[in-house]
């Protein structure tokens, strides 16, 4: 019996690993399909406002029709379709969007495009979301630290003590 219960056990834990790891993975692709979900509709609102000239009225106008078309979606308020309208001017290249911000959740772009207006910074802050997993709660206090600008300035020996290559 013994035997069989450790057996048990590790089916068990391995089981468990992998449910969650597919959990992982499903909602990984189901954020990236939303962001570019969000960022094809934010380019088709500055396509057709620079060729049409359309208005911002357009966009409450469209809000309107999609909540009414679907009711169950979050996202689709006047506020979250002018998100997604700078969204698309501020990553023009629908490549970038895959590999990069596609990557890391709506909110966490949102915080990049409202606090952080330089592009280079704001392609850093999200590789370092990639990178270490930070919530919106940490990259909010590391756009306000300045992290940015104050990488590579601290005062180092690395030079004097690390052998050459």
């Amino acid at each position: 019996m013994d035997r069989l219960s450790t057996e048990y056990q590790e089916l068990l834990i391995s089981l468990k690993q992998r449910i969650r790891t597919s959990q992982l993975r499903a909602a990984l692709a189901v954020n990236q399909e939303l962001i570019l979900l969000y960022w094809q509709i934010g380019k088709e609102i500055l396509l057709r406002q620079s060729q049409q000239g359309w208005g911002a009225k357009v966009i409450d106008r469209l809000s309107r029709d999609l909540r009414e078309e679907f009711p169950e979606l979050k996202g689709l308020s006047s506020r979250n379709l002018k998100y997604m309208r700078a969204f698309a001017e501020a990553y023009p290249e629908n490549e970038f969007v895959q590999q990069l911000v596609a990557q890391i959740p709506w909110g966490h772009n949102l915080i990049l495009l409202g606090r952080v207006k330089d592009d280079n910074a704001r392609l850093w802050y999200a590789q370092q979301v990639t990178i270490n997993g930070w919530s919106r709660n940490i990259l909010t206090i590391q756009i306000e630290s300045q992290l940015y600008q104050r990488q590579g300035q601290a005062v180092t020996n690395f030079e004097a003590t690390l052998p050459p290559d």
